[in-house]
């Protein structure tokens, strides 16, 4: 069986690439239930790699359905210690043109239904989260992309909401009044998540669109989406065999050490129903 250090995480097309030799499909159990998908193990130019579909095969499930913590339980449980996400987005900054990508490094949440921590159940914990990005992946994959000559953004804040509908015009513009750049329905949860789980985590985000704002621009639809994200699905895929060669590194970042001191509950007095289910993500902080 492969031990991938990397997982990936978009739509099943993103893993139909030259270099990638798969090896087999695996179907991984947690405790929060199943994940999206099988995880499609295989070897991207020689480096162990672990691919899930975000929206499993066929893109069937809704960004409030994704079952975040199955899916970042199960990439701790293969082993992998970073994530690159590959995401479509709005564009709400006129410079980023439909076709760019975004180098992520923050977000603001404006979901309302979504389970987004592995703590509770007996256990409380305060993660820090200023830096929601890993700095050293992050720089990585805005340097491979240069390197491939895409158009890319080393930076940008990503407003995460609700959907699954786009947003209203009035809703979009107040999201540029605040300086976002990019907006989208998934990511945030994915980064807390694996940051809870000390593993580093960073966001390539593929602008298809100027969401709604535009004057100039016809307002948002699922097939202008699709369109331009089939596009920029080939531009990511060069971006990942550019970078995967560069990302195990020995970690010294904060993604590493997240929950050192994060955990306020009395070891003691955490139930033993929590301690086996979170072991493997808490294990060394609670004995």
């Amino acid at each position: 069986m492969p031990h991938p250090k990397i997982a990936i995480i978009g739509g099943s097309g993103l893993y139909e690439m030259e270099g990638l030799v798969i090896q087999e499909k695996l179907a991984v159990e947690t405790p929060f239930g199943e994940p999206s998908d099988d995880f499609v193990l295989g070897k991207l130019d020689g480096i162990e790699v672990a691919f899930l579909a975000r929206h499993s095969q066929g893109h069937r499930i809704l960004p409030s359905e994704l079952n975040f913590r199955a899916n970042i339980y199960a990439i701790k449980k293969l082993g992998c210690e970073y994530i690159i996400s590959v995401s479509a987005v709005g564009s709400l900054k006129e410079e980023i043109a439909p076709g760019h990508l975004v180098m992520v490094d923050q977000f603001i949440d404006r979901t309302h239904a979504r389970v987004n921590s592995f703590f509770g159940s007996g256990i409380v914990a305060h993660v820090a989260f200023a830096e929601p990005i890993c700095p050293v992946l992050r720089d990585k994959l805005f340097q491979s992309a240069s390197e491939e000559g895409v158009t890319s953004h080393p930076h940008g804040t990503y407003v995460c909401i609700e959907g699954p509908m786009f947003s209203t015009k009035a809703e979009s513009r107040l999201y540029r009044s605040w300086g976002a750049d990019v907006i989208g329905m998934t990511n945030l949860q994915e980064a807390r998540l694996a940051r809870e789980a000390e593993i580093c985590y960073a966001t390539i985000a593929l602008s298809t669109d100027y969401d709604c704002w535009h004057e100039t621009h016809d307002s948002v639809t699922a097939d202008m989406v699709i369109q331009t994200l089939l596009k920029n699905v080939q531009i990511a895929q060069r971006v990942l065999r550019k970078v995967v060669g560069r990302v195990v590194w020995e970690r010294q970042c904060i993604c590493s050490r997240a929950l050192r001191n994060a955990i306020v509950t009395n070891k003691l007095l955490v139930p033993d129903t929590t301690k086996k289910n979170l072991k493997l993500i808490y294990g060394k902080n609670l004995t």
